[in-house]
């Protein structure tokens, strides 16, 4: 196949499939496909409720057309997958979207074609589970009759400085040629260059150990962020005199959530699991960081009973609902553990936050749609997430959301420490 015919596929319109179909979208006809038919509703009109991309940017994109009817995909012959790989309840991998993505791939696959996968695995998924998938659909035959191949996505949602064309690409595929195909795909349009792995499973453990990493060491600094508060010692001016050595990494102590960070260990840790070896250090940090919601609402209740901020039942606000800062995201939002305490302790909770439009109704919190947050009203207000309208409104305009002896508690330091009664 030369670069010239490939006829792009991108399967999974979301935070990573839409900026890499809009890329793509500036230079070749490419197939955007969403299985969300309000989702490809929206982005013919111009529209992104994950605010990746505004309608300017999606405008640009000139050769991508959605669909959410897999028909449309059958003269594609270069399919990226780019679905979501969450991890289920009892916190191992959920390889559903993946599973199902390949089934209807494989129903188009065609002599010559390739695969390429983005979405977060454990070493060995795209050739032991997708593969088989792919050729016992098709009729076809890995290496002989199609490729595949690997390239971890690395988007950061919200993040406006590090975009998909400014991040280095992590290429592989199923045989030296399809690998350099792949590779030239991709620095078509990523500026900062590719960097092509000697194998699929390389590239798939990259991936999975580049969060791996951030979430181990966020672990230590939310370890050392709750000693320093038993020693009354305010964690970010010792993180600050520590980081004038200049190897020490400049991690800070927070809520870990998201689709990434929150998830990719338990990939790791399953397949390590499934070959007889039981992590230590990885397990362990993920419990860690799993309990700071539990930690944050309990400082809070005990902080408002010894300063008598609490009334019967006490009221609090939360600021920030999302899973980090500037960004809609939702998904696996640890602020969600902390109003599951707070509420199991009979508080009333009140939660505003810009970056949301709406939710679904809840037992356990209000939610405020809008700027129209009462004065004088709250025991505690928590700020849980460090949304740039928050920085703007100020430190004393929030302040007066209180009563006169509530607790204001800065997780994300957005103020300075003597602005703020609690802080990580």
């Amino acid at each position: 196949m030369q670069l010239q015919d490939i006829k792009i596929a991108v399967i999974g319109l979301g935070y990573v499939g839409l900026p890499l179909a809009a890329e793509f979208g500036k230079h070749r006809e490419v197939i955007g496909f969403d299985i969300n038919n309000s989702r490809i509703n929206e982005l013919t009109k111009f529209k992104d409720s994950t605010k990746e991309l505004s309608p300017e940017e999606l405008k640009e994109s000139k050769f991508l057309k959605y669909t959410s009817k897999p028909n449309d995909l059958s003269n594609c012959n270069f399919y990226i997958v780019t679905v979501p790989t969450p991890i289920n309840s009892n916190k191992e991998p959920d390889l559903e979207p993946i599973i199902l993505a390949s089934k209807m791939i494989s129903k188009f696959l065609s002599k010559n074609d390739i695969v390429v996968y983005e979405s977060t695995v454990y070493p060995g998924v795209t050739e032991e589970i997708c593969v088989p998938l792919l050729e016992r659909k098709s009729n076809l035959l890995l290496n002989e009759d199609f490729y595949v191949g690997y390239s971890p996505e690395r988007i950061n949602p919200g993040d406006k400085d590090h975009r998909l064309k400014d991040i280095v690409k992590v290429t592989s595929g199923s045989t030296p040629e399809a690998a350099d195909l792949i590779d030239q795909i991709y620095q078509s349009i990523v500026i900062a260059g590719t960097f092509k792995a000697s194998s699929i499973r390389v590239a798939e453990a990259a991936k999975v150990i580049e969060n791996t990493q951030r979430d181990v060491n966020i672990a230590l600094i939310n370890e050392l962020s709750k000693i320093f508060n038993l020693i009354n010692i305010d964690t970010k001016e010792v993180l600050e005199a520590a980081g004038t050595k200049w190897n020490f990494l400049p991690f800070t102590p927070g809520l870990v959530g998201g689709h990434c960070i929150g998830v990719d260990p338990y990939y790791l840790t399953f397949k390590a699991a499934a070959h007889g070896y039981e992590p230590e250090v990885i397990l362990a940090g993920r419990r860690l960081n799993d309990g700071m919601g539990e930690y944050v609402a309990d400082k809070l209740m005990k902080k408002m009973r010894l300063n008598n901020a609490l009334d019967n039942p006490p009221k609090v606000l939360i600021m920030g609902l999302t899973f980090k800062e500037n960004c809609p995201d939702l998904r696996n939002s640890k602020v969600f553990d902390i109003i599951k305490k707070l509420h199991a302790q009979k508080t009333i909770i009140d939660v505003y936050d810009p970056w949301v439009s709406e939710l679904p109704n809840s037992n356990e919190y209000n939610f405020i749609p809008d700027e129209n947050i009462p004065t004088n009203e709250y025991d505690g207000i928590i700020l849980a997430v460090a949304h740039e309208e928050f920085t703007k409104m100020g430190i004393k305009q929030i302040r007066t959301f209180g009563k006169s002896n509530h607790i204001l508690y800065d997780l994300k330091n957005i103020f300075s420490v003597k602005d703020s009664d609690l802080r990580l």
